[in-house]
Order: structure tokens, then C-alpha cells, then sequence
């Protein structure tokens, strides 16, 4: 069994290459504290993060495995930016910045990301996509 349990705000240490590989849900959260969040995203081949925007958040995403596809821009309509990642790539996201990211891999892409402050609620478990679009606490 996968540990799901949101530590923050807690001092909290982890092998984060490790838990991010082993995590099989769309989203984990891992540490909840009042400034950031942490949580672990597992998305399958030709799926996505999800087209969004944090008005008031920074976001940090790390891939730890797969190959992504990076839109960045100032519109859902406007995505001007765009990059392909792999492992061991970081993409920094500023607040009020239109952003996806694709899995165009073979494999399933393994990421993490930090926001500042936290988007999700303590404790979020998303095991789908699908899980993530019907809570009724997410944007």
C-alpha cells in the first residue's frame, strides 16, 4: 500500500524521487503547510495535468520520469509557450500564468509540484483525473 497521508505542517523529511515514483494517484498531497503544498501527480500516457490558472499561486513541477509537453501563456486560448521535458526537468509556473502540461511519453510521466500558498485542501487524494475535475473543493 502507498502512503497517502498529508505530514504538514509537521517537519516532515522523504526521499522525495522515491515517493514521487511510487505514487500511483493523479494527486497526492504530501505536506501541507501555511505557506506551501506539496503534492505528487502520476499522469498516464496522453493525459494531462490540466489547463489552469492560479491567480494568486507560484507553482514548482519537477518530472521524475516520462516526457511532457509544456503550454504556458496569459489565456487558455493563449498558449505561447511551449516546451518539451523529461526527467529531471523543473518547470516554474508564475501566478495568473495559463499552464498544462502533456504526458507525450510512452510511460506514465511521474512529477511533483509546490505551490505557494497551498491550492489543494489537507489530506487532497485525487486516484483520477476524473476524481480531481468532480471535487467540488477544486477550482
Amino acid at each position: 500500500m502507498t502512503d497517502t497521508k498529508d505530514y504538514g505542517p509537521a517537519s516532515y523529511v522523504m526521499d522525495i524521487e522515491k515517493d514521487t515514483l511510487d505514487n500511483p494517484n493523479f494527486r497526492t498531497t504530501r505536506w501541507t503547510g501555511k505557506n506551501i503544498q506539496l503534492t505528487l501527480m502520476t499522469i498516464p500516457v496522453g493525459g494531462d495535468v490540466g489547463l489552469e490558472v492560479h491567480e494568486s499561486h507560484d507553482q514548482f513541477l519537477r518530472l521524475e520520469q516520462g516526457k511532457g509537453r509544456v503550454q504556458m501563456g496569459p489565456s487558455k486560448d493563449q498558449l505561447d509557450f511551449e516546451r518539451e521535458v523529461g526527467a529531471d526537468w523543473a518547470v516554474l509556473v508564475p501566478a495568473g500564468t495559463w499552464h498544462n502540461i502533456t504526458n507525450i511519453g510512452d510511460d506514465e510521466m511521474k512529477l511533483y509540484a509546490i505551490y505557494g500558498p497551498p491550492d489543494h485542501l489537507h489530506g487532497t487524494l485525487h486516484a483520477t483525473q476524473t476524481d480531481a475535475e468532480n471535487d467540488p473543493h477544486e477550482d
